[in-house]
């Protein structure tokens, strides 16, 4: 059975950064893809980045170009989202998830298996 689990979140200001990471469990990670997406009250979940199964190419929704950095360490079966210069807008809850054919589309539909989310806020 696969399990991930996001940690890192908080209440940070605007201008702060966060690591946010995910452990899977039940899964080798070296040969999938691995999404971070996110959600707030009322509005459907959206994609952030995707680290593709090499490891080498990956993917940023508009919004976090720039300034969100994800990562991976297969050893310890870990993906990470370093966010940088946090905006209000990013408050939402965050959730990893396992794409097994390894693509990391940007469709929440094409990934399998998730976490239970880890809540950013970020204040003004």
């Amino acid at each position: 059975q696969v399990q991930l689990d996001e940690s890192g979140g908080g209440l940070v200001q605007a201008g702060d950064s966060l690591r946010l990471s995910c452990k899977v469990s039940g899964r080798a990670i070296s040969l999938i893809a691995m999404g971070w997406f996110r959600q707030t009250p009322g509005k459907e979940r959206e994609f952030v980045a995707v680290t593709r199964w090499n490891g080498m190419s990956t993917s940023y929704a508009d919004s976090v170009k720039g300034r969100f950095t994800i990562s991976r360490d297969n050893a310890k079966n870990t993906v990470y989202l370093q966010m940088n210069r946090l905006k209000p807008e990013d408050t939402a809850v965050y959730y990893c998830a396992t794409d097994p054919t390894g693509r990391g589309t940007l469709r929440d539909g094409d990934y399998d298996s998730w976490g239970p989310g880890t809540q950013v806020t970020v204040s003004s």
